[in-house]
Formats: C-alpha cells, structure tokens, sequence
C-alpha cells in the first residue's frame, strides 16, 4: 500500500521529485570533479616527492574520519553559513580520502620488474609515469574515485540540512510529516542514482583497464 501512495506522489509531484534530483546531482558532481582535479594530480606528484605524501593522506584521513554530518556542522561553525556551497566543500573533503589512497597504492603497486624494464629501454622518470604507472593503476585509481562517488551519493542527501536542497529535502519533508511515501519518494531516487552511479564506474573502470589484466 505504501508503494502505491509513493507512486501516487511521485505523479502528483513529478516536478519537485525531479527538481529534487537534479540538485542532487548537482551536489554530486561538483565535489566529484574537484576531488578528482585536486586529489589525483596532488597524490601523484606525492608518489615523486616522498614528504608530500604525508600531510597529503593525513588530511585526507582526517576529513573521511569526521562523521559526515559532524563535518556540515562544522563548515556553519567555522562561518562557512548553510546553502550550496558550504555543502561541495564538505562533500569535496570527504571524497578526499579513497582517491589519494587508491592513487598512491595504484602507483606504488606497479611491479619493480616492469619499471626495470622500462628504465633499460630508456624510459625518463616522467614517462615512466605515463607510460607505465598510470595505466598499469588506472584500474585501481578508478576504484577510489567509484567507492569516492557512492559515498557522495549518500552523504549529499544530508546536505538538506544545511539548506542544500537535493533528495534529502524529500526525505525530511517525509519525516517530519510523519509520511512514509514521501520519505520513499527521496529515498528511492537516491538508492537509484547510488547504483547508477556504481553500474557507470564500474563499466568505465573495465574499459579503461588495459586489455592484459582484464579478468575473463
């Protein structure tokens, strides 16, 4: 019966569900980016300058250790105020962490004998990097920013909170009016784009793997 008055709401409601979406994206893909830009060039150029490595994951630990929604509280605390963008720094932050440690141990974990290899052939450190390391880890970097993406998805919808908009909007609505269907109207939205989200990166990750360590 629930599911029938979700359905209901998500007909009479088309445009605040699908409004609700779209800002949820958006909170999404904004601090997805800037990980992405910021974390994996920042972590490779650690993989060269070794002491830079070190305050890189601690701060990266430090923003995935806050619970996400101490971690909101905190940008209001620190005079950050609530909306849109205090939210894509939070978010940003707490995508931080399985980027730069799946980049750093992608890079790492590249074999010695290839690397041997590759300097006998004549190979300068640089090219090493892009010719070598990167696409030998790319698999592995990949996997950081998936496990990055799904976290964000379900984190941005406590971004309402702080007046961010997005599906959590729905889902507090629904709880504070004590309706089921209109919680299951911002929480289904949100399960989908998780696994969307998971499905996408997951093909993205296989296409990209070079063509000898994929798994049959």
């Amino acid at each position: 019966m629930i599911f029938v008055h979700t359905w209901q709401f998500f007909l009479s409601h088309t445009q605040q569900v699908v409004q609700a979406t779209e800002q949820q994206l958006y909170l999404v893909a904004i601090p997805m980016i800037l990980a992405i830009v910021i974390a994996i060039p920042l972590t490779i150029l650690s993989t060269r300058v070794k002491a830079l490595y070190g305050p890189v994951i601690w701060f990266a630990n430090a923003m995935q250790t806050i619970p996400s929604l101490a971690l909101l509280a905190l940008m209001i605390a620190i005079g950050m105020g609530i909306g849109t963008v205090p939210a894509v720094i939070a978010l940003f932050l707490y995508a931080l962490m399985p980027i730069v440690r799946n980049t750093y141990v992608g890079i790492q974990g590249v074999d010695d004998g290839v690397k041997d290899a590759a300097r006998g052939m004549g190979v300068t450190t640089w090219q090493m990097l892009f010719i070598v390391e990167l696409p030998l880890a790319l698999r592995v970097i990949i996997a950081g920013v998936r496990s990055a993406l799904v976290a964000t998805v379900g984190f941005a919808t406590l971004a309402s909170l702080i007046g961010a908009g997005g599906l959590g909007n729905l889902i507090m609505e629904g709880m504070g009016m004590a309706s089921n269907s209109i919680v299951l109207a911002g929480t289904v939205p949100a399960i989908i784009l998780a696994f969307l989200a998971d499905g996408i990166m997951g093909l993205i990750e296989r296409a990209l793997t070079p063509r000898g360590l994929k798994v049959s």
